[in-house]
């Protein structure tokens, strides 16, 4: 087989190369394979010479194919009943999942076009080959053989590998539920209460749940947002989606009845010994409802400048902007980079008993002690800009904007900045230069907002490299050049391998990178005369300040994430010409 008009490497040479495994070793393992016939990767992961998931990943980039390692959640087991224990023995191969008439199956042998085919003939379905080992295979194969698992049984053997369902859980004045005592008793409600908990352990910050079609059946896909990414942890029987989205919306207080239009719901429950949020949304979908409920737990929140991954002159410039008493500190970003998590560690930064601080927010995601939070409502023309002015009546010393979306909320909060109020509010665009355009674009004065404006922050979250499997990684020459790191060919970083704590991604939590523009009095004149953002850029190169993606270069090269992620999540931001700059502000 080959890629890209080359023979791929042995599976053994590529694991010598990436650190995993020494010469001496390869040739133990290999005159073992000998004797035994067994194929190389099942040979060292019996030896304990690399881990199951190091081994998934290797084989399955020499073949070309995707990876996996098989768990509970993760399986359908009445798919096993297509081809039956004898034929899924015999070709080392178990049904995964079946989505639109592609059946997804983990194999021993995923090159095989016999048994592929096989397979399409056995099923009538389309076949997505993943490899999987084949011990890991076999004894997926022995623990579903006995047919379709019942509800019971899939419950039992999720709870079997440490995930056990919520004892506790209770809600605070927004929402009176006792899920408990609700449909007490029911599968159903365990396996709700098993997909929070699983949730709430592995971080995630969303629940996906989804309908999907498997053949004449509805099924239900779960997948969990853990750190940014969407991945499969459970999947239910068929069945049972009606059951799982009904049970998630008394949860949060909805209409069971009501599956035509849209809902939203809020709940508190306790899991984990802890108060955790849970804001639930319903969406009608062509197959069946849709629910996601997002997780606002507590525990993730940091609050601690030095926990979110600023380095140290950024985070003193940014800590220079909040002791002023008075003026606008934008932070700015795409969705769910972050924006409002360092707002909060602002607000506890600068909270105590002698500050009146006041936020208004849409929605309010955590409780905070000694800040007064007001909620948007729209509905009733809680607007905003309507909700600011009211503050303004309030004697607040330090004002939060969860967001400035138009010209009216834009003019109030300018308004109070230059009244003698601290005004922290973010903004979406795409660098801090990008903020002053955007604010000027609002209908902002140029000298209203040059006097206003104390500094602006733009960030991104990257994955940080999972210490349990991190190893020694050599980025391609392309990744180097695009990093601008063409003259330090010979600097060692770090990719994670994938193991069962990083769920296989290699990656495991996030932080933030951090773009900060501080107003100096050059600055200022600039905005004062509306300059263009392309040259605010080049007088922050010159002041000596980093862009996001050389910021997040220098994280890389720290070892805590990888070149590869630093690119992705800063493409097309940090990288532009002068000339590009130039075009996009209409010069």
């Amino acid at each position: 087989m080959t890629t890209a008009g080359k023979p791929r490497k042995p599976i053994g040479e590529m694991l010598v190369e990436a650190g995993a495994l020494s010469t001496e070793q390869l040739t133990g393992a290999l005159d073992e394979q000998n004797l035994t016939g067994r194929m190389l990767g099942e040979v060292l992961v019996a030896q304990s010479l690399i881990t199951p998931a190091v081994a998934v990943r290797v084989v399955a980039e020499q073949l070309g194919v995707k990876g996996c390692t098989l768990r509970h959640g993760l399986v359908d087991p009445a798919l096993l009943g297509l081809i039956g224990r004898k034929e899924a023995e015999r070709l080392k191969a178990l049904p995964m999942f079946l989505v639109h008439e592609v059946l997804t199956v983990a194999m021993a042998e995923p090159q095989s076009l016999p048994y592929t085919d096989q397979l399409r003939l056995l099923t009538g379905y389309k076949i997505r080959p993943v490899l999987a080992l084949e011990a890991n295979v076999m004894d997926f194969i022995d623990k579903y053989a006995g047919g379709e698992t019942d509800m019971s049984a899939f419950i039992a053997s999720l709870a079997r590998f440490d995930v056990s369902v919520i004892e506790e859980e209770g809600v605070d004045d927004r929402s009176v539920t006792d899920l408990d005592k609700t449909v007490a008793g029911s599968p159903v409600v365990d396996l709700v209460n098993i997909v929070l908990l699983t949730a709430i352990k592995d971080g995630a910050s969303d629940i996906h749940i989804e309908p999907e079609k498997k053949g004449t059946q509805k099924g239900t896909r779960i997948r969990y947002r853990i750190d940014g990414r969407l991945r499969d942890l459970i999947k239910p029987p068929t069945g049972l989606h009606a059951a799982i989205t009904s049970r998630v919306k008394v949860i949060g207080k909805m209409d069971i009845a009501e599956k035509r239009l849209p809902q939203e719901g809020r709940v508190r429950i306790v899991a984990e010994k802890r108060e955790i949020d849970l804001r639930v949304s319903s969406m009608p979908t062509l197959l069946g409802e849709k629910v996601v409920l997002r997780i606002l737990d507590k525990a993730n929140l940091h609050r601690r400048m030095e926990d979110l991954g600023f380095r140290a002159e950024t985070l003193e410039a940014f800590r220079r902007m909040l002791r002023q008493p008075n003026g606008l500190v934008l932070v700015t970003g795409p969705t769910g980079s972050g924006k409002t998590t360092t707002l909060y560690s602002a607000l506890d930064l600068l909270r105590n008993p002698e500050l009146n601080i006041l936020t208004v927010e849409d929605p309010v995601e955590y409780q905070l002690d000694m800040v007064n939070q007001v909620q948007v409502k729209s509905a009733i023309g809680m607007t905003f800009a309507r909700v600011l002015r009211s503050m303004l009546r309030q004697d607040p010393d330090v004002i939060m904007v969860g967001e400035i979306r138009d010209e009216e909320t834009a003019r109030v909060a300018v308004q109070a900045a230059l009244t003698g109020h601290l005004v922290l509010a973010t903004l979406h665009t795409n660098d801090a230069p990008g903020a002053v355009a955007r604010m000027l674009d609002m209908g902002i004065e140029p000298y209203l907002l040059s006097s206003a404006l104390n500094g602006v922050v733009a960030q991104r979250l990257t994955r940080i490299v999972c210490d349990s499997c991190a190893m020694k990684h050599s980025p391609t020459e392309n990744v180097l050049r695009d990093a601008g790191l063409g003259e330090e060919a010979d600097h060692v970083f770090r990719r994670g391998e994938g193991c069962e704590k990083c769920h296989e991604s290699g990656f495991r939590g996030r932080a933030g990178i951090y773009e900060v523009m501080e107003i100096t009095t050059d600055i200022r004149k600039m905005i004062h005369r509306a300059a263009p953002s392309h040259e605010l850029r080049a007088q922050l190169r010159q002041a000596g300040y980093l862009t996001l993606r050389e910021e997040g270069v220098l994280m890389a090269k720290e070892g805590k994430t990888t070149l590869e992620e630093v690119l992705n999540v800063t493409h097309g931001e940090s990288d532009r010409r002068p000339e590009d700059d130039a075009e996009s502000d209409g010069v």
